[in-house]
């Protein structure tokens, strides 16, 4: 079922709208079916994204992966140093062993 919708424009919008229906080879009407279809799907955020925004977006994830990676060797470092200075001050030390008189 076709609704019909009346819309007012400017002249130099009017020539820019014919300019680009005849571009497309469609008609006025079917210019701007294809024009609102395409606000309404931008609207519901569903397009698709140009090439250079999804590089830059890879470059983004990329760069998180990789400082998510550093912070982990970070921890890891961290954890093993703590655990190596407890084992030092933990164990048997001969610099505490009980003299026998002699020195």
């Amino acid at each position: 079922m076709a609704h019909r919708v009346t819309a007012t424009l400017d002249d130099d919008t009017f020539e820019r709208l014919k300019y680009w229906a005849d571009k497309k080879e469609l008609s006025v009407n079917e210019y701007l079916r294809d024009a609102v279809n395409q606000a309404i799907r931008f609207e519901n955020k569903d397009y698709d994204l140009p090439e250079l925004e999804i590089q830059r977006l890879n470059q983004l994830v990329d760069t998180m992966v990789v400082l998510s990676q550093n912070v982990k060797s970070l921890e890891d470092i961290t954890v093993s140093g703590f655990d190596s200075l407890l084992s030092l001050t933990r164990g048997d030390n001969y610099l505490l062993e009980e003299e026998d008189g002699d020195i």
